[in-house]
């Protein structure tokens, strides 16, 4: 038993009034945040308990204090986030509702027809968060948008596929990240969850998608968490599908009045193609840092996939159709010849 977790516990105790707190360790994530199931009946008379989730998320690493901001201003608002039952904000404590385990991603990796229902239930949800109103957050800005993509040039290309990138290639990547965020600050600014995806989305128990790891909100492109989903680092879909639920949140927008109604179809799906260049350029360079900095190698088998999401995202837009070439001629012969040498070395590891 750690310190931290006998600080945790002592917490609960005055939070709860339970005397020996029994956690469960549920899950912990890319950041320092872990996660913990306690049973407490609340003081219900019917001897019956209700499951809780306890996160941890320890200060400095951490601020609890947006994720208890914007969950209860959401919360208010009709966005199905966990309630906020207890905080301590200064030692990083918070006892939630329990949205249960339930992600959306097994439900719909090889399910078509679910995947089309929760998907559309999951477009439903999301317009919710962009209609909200009355709380300020920051800005998804220039600064912001590059700093991400800057992630990639970094972690991604350097120091994980340990490239020697000439003056003309990180020309062409700084043209590449400039043109993006062009695109990115013409489009609707509403607010943005920034990791809506199948793995913070969760099928509770009265058939509701319930939201999670939300901290990280900004006012930002009203494309972006549909993207997110749609484009997901986890799943892919076939082009058709995407095309159906990208037209799908087209409606529903305008239907919200958050679009115009004589929004094209066109010009939507080049928005959506561009701001998930940025994801993805951002996220490439994300998966590499959780590995080379924090060790988690899990992430490593995503980047394959998010890659092909760039590729697709890119292939069709003349603006980007040299960075689109650099890619192919450029990184996809080095990641394959990582992934071999990484093979390898497992494989002599194992023997």
């Amino acid at each position: 038993m750690t310190p931290r977790y006998t600080q945790l516990c002592q917490w609960l105790t005055q939070a709860t009034n339970i005397s020996q707190p029994e956690l469960e360790m549920v899950a912990g994530d890319a950041s320092f945040r872990r996660y913990y199931r306690l049973n407490w009946n609340n003081g219900r008379t019917d001897g019956q308990a209700t499951s809780y989730i306890v996160m941890d998320a320890p200060p400095p690493e951490e601020d609890c204090a947006p994720f208890v901001r914007i969950a209860r201003h959401w919360f208010r608002q009709g966005v199905h986030v966990p309630e906020v039952i207890a905080q301590d904000l200064e030692q990083g404590f918070l006892l939630l509702q329990d949205f249960g385990d339930n992600q959306l991603l097994p439900n719909i990796r090889d399910d078509q027809q679910a995947a089309d229902r929760l998907y559309k239930d999951s477009i439903d949800a999301l317009i919710r968060i962009q209609q909200t109103s009355g709380l300020e957050l920051p800005a998804y800005d220039h600064e912001l948008l590059t700093r991400e993509m800057e992630l990639f040039k970094e972690w991604f290309c350097l120091k994980w596929l340990e490239l020697d990138l000439s003056d003309e290639e990180i020309s062409l990547l700084d043209h590449t990240f400039e043109h993006l965020c062009h695109s990115a600050l013409q489009q609707k600014q509403v607010p943005v969850h920034r990791d809506y995806h199948s793995r913070n989305l969760m099928l509770t128990t009265d058939h509701k998608i319930g939201i999670i790891d939300f901290q990280d909100a900004v006012i930002g492109p009203i494309s972006y968490d549909l993207v997110s989903l749609l484009k997901d680092c986890y799943l892919h879909w076939p082009a058709s599908l995407v095309d159906q639920w990208r037209n799908h949140y087209l409606q529903e927008a305008k239907n919200a009045g958050l679009l115009a109604s004589d929004y094209s179809k066109d010009k939507f799906r080049q928005e959506l193609d561009l701001m998930g260049a940025q994801r993805h350029i951002k996220v490439l360079g994300i998966f590499s840092r959780l590995w080379l900095r924090d060790g988690k190698s899990g992430y490593l088998n995503d980047i394959p996939r998010t890659l092909q999401h760039l590729l697709e995202a890119t292939g069709e837009y003349q603006n980007l159709s040299r960075f689109h070439q650099w890619l192919l001629d450029r990184i996809v012969p080095a990641m394959n010849q990582k992934q071999q040498s990484q093979h390898e070395t497992q494989q002599t590891e194992g023997a």
